[in-house]
């Protein structure tokens, strides 16, 4: 979902509740909050289940990732100015493709994102986790280049176990 109806159908119904903070993140958090307070128990689900959507962008620098989120951040202005289409090469300056309203919207919408080196993106990560607290992230990675997509799964594929979700009691259980 990506509002709020869409998290008190899911806690009404007992159900796991899946945002799409990736692309529409103004109402994540009441959402997340909404579908906590209100779950109901079924016989699917007892206790709350929050799935968050995020953009990861992972290369070996941190400027290479922001280089290859730069085919997002030009989709999501083309979307706006009415001329959406396929994912666009990266380019070296953004700036210079967008106007600051079009900047502003598009970093908006693209406000759930972790870019950069596997440092970087670990931090981004981790951040997220602690602050929103999900059961599972659903990671999606936008890119023309194909190789630079699968390299990027690939490093945040690595980063997996050093991501700390709950405490350090429930962490400590899983291991």
């Amino acid at each position: 979902g990506s509002s709020l109806f869409s998290a008190q159908l899911a806690a009404r119904s007992g159900l796991p509740f899946a945002f799409a903070s990736h692309f529409a993140p103004a109402e994540m958090m009441d959402a997340v909050h909404l579908y906590r307070a209100t779950f109901r128990p079924s016989k699917e689900l007892e206790k709350p289940y929050v799935m968050l959507g995020i953009n990861v962008i992972c290369a070996a620098t941190d400027g290479e990732a922001r280089r290859q989120f730069t085919s997002v951040q030009q989709s999501f202005t083309n979307l706006r100015r009415g001329t959406p289409g396929q994912i666009p090469p990266p380019i070296d300056d953004i700036e210079t493709y967008w106007s600051p309203a079009e900047k502003a919207m598009a970093s908006h919408m693209l406000a759930v994102t972790a870019v950069g080196s596997p440092e970087t993106v670990l931090r981004g990560l981790q951040n997220f986790v602690d602050v929103m607290k999900p059961d599972e992230l659903i990671m999606t990675a936008h890119l023309y280049d194909h190789r630079a997509r699968v390299e990027s799964f690939e490093r945040v594929a690595g980063l997996r176990e050093r991501i700390v979700v709950g405490d350090v009691k429930e962490v400590a259980a899983r291991n």
